[in-house]
């Protein structure tokens, strides 16, 4: 009917289909820089230029307090394994086809689900687990170890997936607790501070072309942030959180038109395996109670420390919420 408004969960989807696509073109700015700077300068001037917009997010924590953290220990923690996480993205999207990176970045659910357990004390039952195993196994399709001489790159988007969902996992377990300036400021600061160190052993001169496509870089992941927050504001987690591997589509478009990039045979099978263990996991978590559901609580990309974190300004998931309403003593 003329009028009608979109369904919440078609809306939300359409948003987080935005956000994804805005962040896959992100990424494709970073692969295009990393052919002739060092992901040391790129993730600099990125944090740079980011700052002013990440302020559009500090200036709305209201919560009264300091910048020290409640938890140091499991901060410092976070913001290790965010900054690790931002060098080691940058680096692999520079060097390796688009759709291998992601195909990687993909196995997070997976990982998330694995630490939710020793950190979160998380119940995972046979099914997650089966899921889990079948998604390692698409890792290691991609991977082809032995088939294929296995780079640096892979490594690096290996360990890019582990220490974004170790990061995401502790912002679980302390972020009820800590300031979300605080959350978002210190791998920022941390970023800045480590790569400024670095940078004059790496760095090279850029023209202004390149200084407005890292200027471009943080302004995408910006608006990507926000559509990202309106989709979790329209629809359900269970709806929105899967739009995510909507990137995969996006690499590879953007691998045939910029880099002659086409995924093989093994990428697209390894690729299909990982997703569809994550979509099951996702599912899964959606029938679960409320306690025992790690992958829908983080709900956007791996941490990077680069841009403003959008997860600590995402809505509560509204059966979560429900369900843990249910959980708590009459």
């Amino acid at each position: 009917m003329p009028g009608k408004s979109l369904n919440p969960n078609l809306k939300g989807a359409l948003f987080a289909l935005m956000a994804f696509g805005l962040f896959a073109s992100h990424d494709v700015i970073i692969k295009v820089l990393g052919g002739g700077y060092s992901p040391v300068q790129i993730v600099f001037f990125s944090v740079v230029f980011s700052f002013p917009l990440a302020m559009l997010y500090l200036l709305r924590d209201t919560t009264a307090g300091t910048l020290i953290p409640v938890h140091p220990w499991w901060m410092a923690a976070r913001t290790v394994a965010a900054v690790i996480t931002g060098f080691c993205a940058f680096y692999a999207f520079s060097v390796l086809p688009l759709a291998q990176v992601y195909a990687i970045l993909f196995a997070a659910p997976l990982l998330i689900t694995i630490l939710s357990i020793p950190i979160l004390g998380e119940k995972v039952r046979l099914q997650r687990w089966i899921a889990v195993g079948i998604g390692l196994c698409g890792v290691i399709i991609v991977l082809r170890p032995g088939q294929q001489e296995l780079e640096l790159g892979h490594l690096a988007a290996l360990v890019s997936a582990i220490c974004g969902s170790f990061a995401s996992i502790i912002v679980r377990k302390i972020g009820r607790e800590e300031r979300t300036v605080v959350i978002m400021l210190y791998p920022m600061m941390a970023n800045f501070i480590v790569m400024a160190s670095l940078l004059p052993l790496v760095y090279q001169p850029m023209p202004l072309a390149d200084l407005g496509k890292l200027g471009l870089i943080a302004v995408l992941a910006w608006t990507a942030g926000r559509f990202l927050i309106a989709a979790y504001n329209s629809g359900e987690a269970v709806i929105v959180a899967p739009m995510q591997y909507s990137q995969i589509l996006w690499a590879t478009l953007y691998g045939a038109l910029f880099f002659d990039e086409l995924p093989d045979d093994m990428t697209i099978i390894g690729s299909t395996v990982i997703i569809a263990s994550g979509l099951f996991i996702v599912l899964r978590e959606s029938k679960a109670p409320g306690s025992e559901r790690p992958v829908q609580r983080t709900r956007s990309r791996a941490e990077t420390g680069t841009t403003p974190r959008v997860s600590s300004l995402l809505p509560p998931d509204r059966k979560w919420q429900k369900s843990k309403a249910k959980d708590l003593p009459k």
